[in-house]
């Protein structure tokens, strides 16, 4: 995909851009929303290709200009959190600890999405948890994501990640931050407050609870690891 999704987010950056631009976004926007309505209604495997260009009212060769198939379509939202991560580490000067810039550069990514992006990507993660196909997919895109994350790093820093293993680890380290907060976010776990109580707030709440589950995932890592068993 050549157009950033986070340039999906709103109206009025869409307006910014000229009018074929529009029109592609508007089209990639429909095929994603209508793709998790029909999915989350019949089933995955229930709804055919021909179903979702027909409801869109666009052809197949439109639809693969859009997305590479119809995993990743319903997986949009998912996969528009993973640009736009890779797109901020790209944009931004690298300075200081790389951890820290991993979790700033992810915490802005969730804010370029959007207010209507938590809902979608909640919806997207329970397609995922019960179809199979798209779990395995899932976990693909996220080893790749965590590559293009460590060739950014290593075009940054001028180093080869083969020769300096930190680097991997950075990047593995990153996801598995993002994949425990999103966890702890989507089940309404985690920790408020000043006196560190669990949280007993139901549900997911929005981006700004995921984002403080995001920040506080990766400034427990360097506790995590000299975490000692008594």
């Amino acid at each position: 995909m050549t157009t950033p999704p986070s340039a999906m987010v709103s109206d009025a950056a869409d307006r910014s851009l000229p009018l074929r631009e529009r029109k592609k976004l508007r089209t990639r926007r429909a095929l994603a929303d209508t793709a998790l309505r029909l999915f989350l209604e019949k089933g995955f495997q229930e709804t055919t290709l021909d179903e979702l260009v027909d409801a869109v009212e666009v052809s197949k060769r439109t639809f693969f200009r859009m997305y590479e198939s119809k995993e990743d379509v319903a997986m949009a939202a998912e996969l528009e959190l993973w640009d736009a991560y890779v797109t901020e580490v790209a944009a931004r000067e690298l300075h200081g600890p790389v951890l820290v810039f991993l979790k700033e550069t992810l915490v802005a990514a969730i804010t370029g999405l959007g207010e209507d992006w938590d809902r979608r990507f909640l919806a997207t993660r329970g397609l995922i948890a019960r179809t199979p196909v798209l779990w395995d997919r899932s976990l693909l895109r996220s080893v790749t994501v965590q590559s293009r994350l460590v060739a950014e790093l290593e075009t940054k820093l001028g180093i080869d990640s083969r020769d300096d293993v930190r680097l991997r680890l950075l990047g593995e380290l990153s996801l598995a931050a993002w994949r425990c907060a999103a966890k702890n976010w989507i089940s309404g776990r985690g920790y408020d407050g000043p006196h560190d109580k669990p949280s007993r707030r139901k549900g997911p709440g929005g981006s700004k609870v995921l984002i403080h589950r995001v920040e506080e995932a990766f400034d427990a890592i360097p506790d995590s690891i000299t975490f000692t068993a008594p």
